[in-house]
């Protein structure tokens, strides 16, 4: 038996590659499937089973592009009621691959139709050696119940089941091997380690030890971080059976007057993935703010509505593939094209062009006493904002910014900020949609607040 992990940054996703001597499967796969085709073929074995966990609400799943490639046969959960063909399976059933047998167990929680599967490498043992458990059971963390609001307690009562009665039944020395790791918002607090054993959760996951059930699920339906946009689209999508990538149109270079009118009419948004700093010295009016080296799919997932055609800024044409496939990780398929030239060649062309203020932290400090200050406009999460602050700034999280600016007074000045510069740019970005026009972007956000000093409240 052997597993090879894949990991995603940015939705922090794991998947793998299970594998005996001559057959493998993929559980949970990315929707760019071309680096299992490769894995799996450097290691001499075909992939004959795809396993799916459940219908994951973070990404869309590569399940039907790599039954396409190889012809394996999806195994999704019975209860899931998937719309394509494939291997519906339930508490109990099992699944041989080679020396491999895979039992499924049922652990709802995360969402209703979740199961986890077992392995038993026969060749050595008759023992479970590993448990591929998707978003039930974390390093460090459990799978959150919240996604679903009219039912948070009810898949919370059933997740401390499927924990407690299901998983933590398996042997100490069986391997847990979750969908996600730390960065995934499919939990509140997952450990940067990326593999464990059921004996070590049992001992060391903060989640486990409350034994109470009360107390458990009233632990896991408050306080829990907020769910992007996309989070109640793709759990559709994927039982639903996503578009086939290969089927989808390659986005197209525009040039400058093409972009320029498609950018006016109510079909389109525009994307801008450049730094803030880029954006700031100019970009096309009414973009959004998304830069490509940050959280760029959660975000774009986000904020961006799914009806519309996408146009891309970015700074060489090879970042464009690179911003269609994270789109695409997300749901967001109507990439229409980029802009050819960059906004360079924008700027030659004399087109209409936006700027943004960018305030650096000395010159913050020195307004601090001044009458004509901005106001400071905290854009990071709740959480985040409760755990140290400057003082008198207010807090409203950047894509909340689409429905609370009407909170704001749009002949006030505000000076927005965040960890870095790009989430309080992607805010600034939200609020020059709805018609603010005196905002400042704190360039290095907390971290340079941090560097100089400034007092931070908590």
């Amino acid at each position: 038996m052997f597993v090879q992990q894949f990991f995603v940054k940015g939705i922090a996703h794991s998947s793998y590659l299970l594998g005996g001597p001559k057959h493998c499967a993929i559980v949970d796969p990315r929707r760019d499937v071309e680096i299992y085709l490769r894995a799996a073929k450097d290691r001499g074995v075909k992939i004959s089973h795809i396993l799916e966990t459940h219908l994951h609400a973070d990404f869309i799943s590569g399940h039907l592009d790599l039954a396409k490639e190889t012809g394996a046969r999806i195994v999704a959960p019975k209860s899931a009621g998937c719309a394509f063909s494939h291997e519906a399976v339930a508490e109990g059933d099992t699944i041989t691959i080679d020396d491999m047998v895979i039992r499924v167990l049922e652990t709802p929680g995360h969402t209703p139709e979740h199961v986890s599967y077992v392995v038993t490498d026969t060749s050595r043992s008759d023992q479970p050696v590993g448990v591929f458990c998707g978003d039930t059971l974390f390093v460090g963390d459990v799978g959150r119940p919240d996604l679903f609001p009219n039912q948070a307690q009810e898949l919370a009562d059933k997740l401390y089941h499927s924990l407690h009665d299901k998983l933590m039944a398996l042997p100490d020395h069986c391997e847990v091997y979750p969908a996600h790791g730390a960065g995934s918002l499919c939990g509140r607090a997952m450990a940067a380690k990326r593999r464990s054993t059921i004996g070590y959760e049992r001992l060391a996951n903060p989640a486990l030890q409350i034994q109470d059930k009360q107390a458990f699920i009233r632990s896991l339906t408050s306080n829990m971080p907020p769910a992007p946009d996309h989070f109640s689209r793709c759990s559709a999508i994927n039982g639903q059976g996503p578009a086939l990538v290969s089927g989808l149109p390659k986005a197209k270079a525009l040039q400058g007057k093409e972009f320029f009118q498609k950018s006016q009419s109510a079909e389109y948004v525009v994307i801008d993935t450049r730094t803030y700093d880029a954006f700031g010295g100019q970009h096309v009016p009414g973009a959004y703010h998304i830069d490509l080296v940050g959280n760029f799919a959660t975000f774009s997932g986000w904020v961006v509505p799914p009806e519309k055609h996408i146009l891309l800024v970015v700074t060489k044409a090879e970042e464009a593939a690179t911003a269609v496939k994270w789109l695409r990780r997300v749901g967001l398929d109507n990439v229409a094209g980029y802009l050819d030239g960059g906004m360079l060649g924008w700027a030659r062309q004399g087109l209409p062009a936006a700027q943004v203020s960018q305030l650096p932290v000395r010159v913050l400090q020195e307004r601090a006493e001044s009458a004509d200050k901005p106001l400071l406009l905290d854009v990071r999460a709740v959480g985040e904002f409760a755990g140290g602050h400057l003082p008198g700034a207010i807090n409203i999280p950047a894509p909340d910014l689409r429905t609370r600016y009407k909170e704001l007074d749009k002949n006030r000045a505000y000076c927005l900020m965040c960890p870095s510069g790009f989430r309080s740019s992607l805010g600034i970005s939200l609020l020059l949609q709805k018609g603010f026009t005196k905002l400042f972007n704190l360039m290095g956000g907390t971290a340079a607040v941090k560097a100089v000093g400034m007092e931070m409240v908590t």
